[in-house]
């Protein structure tokens, strides 16, 4: 073969390795975001951006292992924004938001938030997207997003304790209490009966999660999908809790499963610009819930149906890349990590120190 010709036989390769290219070999990130660009599949030309910002349930950790499957398995174009210190990934400053402008372009949103205080910028363009009609995915504590935004900001009512906020009015509920023991009960779902054809559910079995079950009623309008079955235990395996407690709301009491909390529910809202915002919210999908195959693929199914997309009989929602999620607790995130350290591997997750051996009291032996 002449000079020439291996030249053109070489060119005529990498043209057709091109396609083979991952996103995350084309992805670009810079302080705070993560990009993976959209490709060939049913979520081609539509943008999803993913907001990691929670303090305990490791959401920068999740957000970006979603991102890839919706740009890789499904064509999406994924933006993650994170919390940070001048690019260091910090999930405790309430107050960042890598690339807000990021949400200009959003066609959905997927939420992994607690208790945020944007700047002005950073919420206008939020409520911007939110007043354009955008989707919503929300998981575990996104029901209160938002705290501590000053009361002459023109975003004050998103604060969660102003008449449950941004959770109460636009995602159905707000931070009420751990209805399961936190961190001894885990939770096991249920379908609620009529939603069992309901396209979210296309694929999606019975979900485990390592959280318990939150406090909540979802309002009249909300579609309720999965209920959440508060264990005896943390075992997949184990029966139901037979505790009795205390709503919250009326102060009455009842068995903790009878009947059990919602954990998953839909509402098409109108909102105050006029358009309607579909919404799918979970109080599950810490990182550890999203071990769960089937609750990583319902988080799927809702940015399709929310952009509405048909659903997937099953979605493909493998992980691009070995995914070690950390257990959930506060500041056990991985330091010193900064965006594009979330597009490939993790580090080992991170751990509480053992407890110290109690000491001895004076003259034991």
């Amino acid at each position: 073969m002449t000079p020439t010709l291996n030249r053109w036989a070489a060119i005529a390769a990498l043209v057709l390795a091109a396609p083979l290219l991952s996103a995350a070999e084309a992805f670009t990130s810079g302080p705070g975001w993560l990009d993976f660009p959209g490709g060939k599949g049913p979520g081609a030309g539509k943008t999803v951006v993913l907001l990691a910002g929670d303090e305990e349930y490791r959401s920068e950790e999740s957000m970006p292992m979603l991102a890839r499957i919706l740009a890789e398995r499904h064509g999406f174009h994924a933006v993650v924004l994170f919390s940070h210190d001048d690019g260091v990934i910090n999930p405790n400053n309430q107050a960042s938001l890598g690339k807000p402008e990021a949400l200009d372009g959003a066609d959905a949103l997927v939420l992994g938030l607690r208790f945020r205080k944007w700047n002005e910028a950073a919420l206008a363009k939020f409520d911007a997207a939110v007043k354009r009609g955008v989707p919503i995915v929300a998981t575990r504590t996104s029901t209160h997003a938002f705290a501590g935004i000053p009361k002459e900001s023109a975003f004050a009512a998103y604060n969660f304790n102003a008449k449950g906020g941004f959770g109460k009015n636009v995602l159905g509920e707000t931070w009420v209490s751990h209805w399961g023991n936190h961190k001894f009960e885990a939770t096991r779902t249920a379908v609620e009966p009529g939603a069992e054809k309901s396209p979210l559910l296309n694929g999606v079995g019975v979900v485990f999660g390592d959280t318990d079950v939150y406090e909540a009623y979802p309002p009249a309008d909300a579609k309720v999908l999965f209920r959440g079955v508060v264990l005896k235990d943390m075992d997949p395996k184990s029966p139901p809790s037979e505790r009795r407690k205390k709503r919250s709301t009326d102060k009455q009491e009842q068995g903790v499963n009878e009947p059990a909390m919602a954990v998953a529910w839909t509402r098409e809202i109108k909102n105050d610009a006029g358009k309607v915002n579909r919404i799918l919210t979970t109080t599950m999908a810490s990182a550890s819930d999203l071990k769960d195959e089937s609750l990583r693929r319902l988080l799927v199914n809702g940015v399709f149906w929310g952009l509405q997309l048909e659903v997937p009989a099953s979605a493909d929602v493998t992980p691009l890349v070995e995914w070690k999620p950390s257990k959930y607790s506060f500041n056990l995130y991985h330091k010193g990590l900064k965006s594009a350290d979330f597009a490939g591997v993790l580090p080992e997750p991170a751990v509480a120190p053992a407890p110290a051996p109690a000491k001895k009291p004076a003259g034991a032996k």
